[in-house]
């Protein structure tokens, strides 16, 4: 294959850092921009990490640095609403025996160690530029930027998020539709003897639940009906999360406690979409929530993103030839997987709103994460 190939990468979260990342390893040419210009280094509360997202890290060369930054654990605790717990399961190590199961961390400490990794890779980088034009022809794709530079490439990777100009630009109309679910998430101190995640089902909100990030901190989160944003005002974030976490007990006290700052809580719907019949038009290819996306059910945004990045990067760097037939099969391996995730994440939310009491949770996910110990 030859390494003077050049490739765009647009949108810097965790699945086009990856694939630069990797491309870059395998001495080609690639140029990533950001539309915002502090690289989203510093939004977001925590995420979970699941073995099969933290395999991919470690194919990035970061995993001591994610394993040293976050908190690792090996198992989730159901509880009721007043804290008591009533079943604790070991978790799968769906990257391997030899990867925790499970790692929490804050996310923005996750994307600085991504932005670190670009950065060392040599690849050129620029924050606060978008797409303003592109056209394709049999051979690659021109591109226009908002600077007013412009760029030809071989590819170009969409990793531009759900809500994707790259992909309606290309003419692909799918666009994430709200669940009817809304979550409430926020950092906090870590209780003393929080060492995994609790999920409590039922109470005011459909579920609650917290995540260990680091030794000193957790990331708390509510999951309620979804409400209008414009009904509520942003300086009363801290209060309308409170006003679910008090009726919780166990560690939830502690935790609301911590609830004061309505500019550290973050509220967002859960959506859900999924591109069906191939991710790429000519020689412009979607990866990560530009492609699908799924509620956070099963903690799998991130770790299919990670994915999409390291079979995309498989596929380019191991063919001579860049065609329709090569970008169709990376979809074909990708869709047998993501598929049944996002419906498996779909369906635990809707069973919530439902009400459903006889629902088949604990199978669903134990079928749906044993699947996800086989590579990618």
């Amino acid at each position: 294959m030859s390494t003077a190939r050049r490739v765009l990468v647009i949108g810097g979260g965790a699945a086009g850092n990856a694939v630069t990342v990797l491309l870059r390893r395998a001495g080609l040419t690639v140029d990533l921009i950001e539309a915002k210009d502090d690289w989203n280094a510093t939004a977001g509360s925590g995420i979970t990490l699941q073995g099969n997202a933290l395999r991919v890290l470690r194919e990035l060369g970061v995993w001591e640095q994610v394993g040293a930054s976050g908190f690792g654990f090996g198992s989730v605790g159901i509880t009721a609403p007043d804290g008591t717990v009533l079943h604790v399961a070991e978790d799968l190590r769906t990257g391997g025996d030899d990867l925790p199961a499970t790692v929490g961390m804050q996310r923005p400490h996750l994307q600085r160690i991504l932005i670190d990794a670009v950065r060392a890779s040599g690849a050129s980088v620029r924050l606060g530029t978008r797409v303003e034009r592109l056209e394709q022809d049999d051979t690659g794709a021109s591109v226009r930027f908002t600077d007013g530079t412009e760029g030809r490439y071989d590819l170009v990777v969409a990793a531009d998020g759900m809500g994707s100009a790259t992909r309606a630009a290309i003419g692909i109309t799918a666009k994430p539709e709200p669940t009817g679910m809304a979550i409430w998430r926020v950092a906090v101190p870590r209780p003393d003897g929080v060492t995994r995640t609790d999920l409590a089902y039922g109470g005011p909100a459909y579920i609650a639940g917290y995540c260990p990030t680091s030794d000193t901190t957790i990331y708390a989160y509510v999951v309620e009906a979804n409400r209008d944003r414009a009904s509520i005002p942003a300086e009363s974030y801290a209060d309308e999360m409170r006003g679910l976490t008090e009726a919780y007990g166990g560690f939830w006290p502690e935790i609301t406690e911590h609830i004061t700052d309505p500019a550290k809580v973050n509220y967002s719907w859960f959506d859900r979409m999924l591109v069906e019949g191939s991710w790429h038009r000519g020689r412009v290819v979607l990866v990560g929530d530009a492609a699908h996306c799924c509620p956070p059910t099963l903690a799998q945004g991130a770790a299919l993103s990670l994915e999409d990045a390291w079979v995309l990067a498989q596929l380019l760097t191991g063919a001579e030839v860049w065609d329709d037939a090569l970008l169709q099969s990376y979809y074909e391996r990708r869709i047998a997987r993501v598929r049944p995730v996002v419906e498996a994440s779909v369906q635990i939310g809707q069973w919530q709103l439902d009400g459903v009491r006889d629902a088949d949770v604990p199978g669903l996910m134990g079928r749906t994460m044993t699947m996800l110990r086989e590579l990618p």
